[in-house]
């Protein structure tokens, strides 16, 4: 898939020729906007077969902050690893730094999550990243990543 062939919505198939994550461990659906080199806006739809709720205030079940914070890196992944000269390399997060979780996602919202490239250099970079339900923060941060050449498939 070279640059001229991301057409916009990215969907489930598009993004998995970009990220080499896989069920139940691929957390973004659908990219609506991608400039490369500056930003990044995905979704994630949370619904009530998600294997990994936790029970959160009252019982109810309520995403881990991990696996959100896990949604926001993977669309910054796709922000990266969407130019064609990065495709045979892979994205290896060095760093997550101050990180704010501001409430619980539940089943029933749809996520957004924004990527925005703070420095890039050729072989690492840094992301700010923000999660948003109804366009209020529910988790932000800062991400190191390193890129590297993606291993030979066994």
């Amino acid at each position: 898939m070279g640059d001229a062939d991301l057409k916009l919505p990215l969907e489930i198939e598009d993004i998995k020729a970009i990220l080499p994550h896989r069920h139940p461990f691929l957390l973004v659906d659908r990219v609506l906007e991608l400039e490369p080199d500056k930003r990044v806006l995905a979704v994630k739809n949370i619904t009530t077969n998600e294997r990994y709720f936790i029970a959160g205030p009252g019982g109810v079940p309520t995403l881990p902050a991990s696996i959100l914070t896990e949604a926001m890196a993977q669309a910054g992944g796709i922000l990266i690893l969407s130019k064609p000269e990065n495709r045979s390399r892979i994205v290896y997060f060095m760093g997550i730094d101050r990180v704010r979780y501001r409430r619980p996602v539940v089943a029933g919202d749809q996520v957004h999550l924004e990527g925005e490239v703070v420095r890039l250099r050729a072989k690492m970079g840094t992301l700010k990243g923000r999660a948003l339900v109804d366009g209020k923060v529910v988790c932000e941060g800062q991400m190191t990543f390193a890129l590297a050449p993606r291993p030979a498939a066994r």
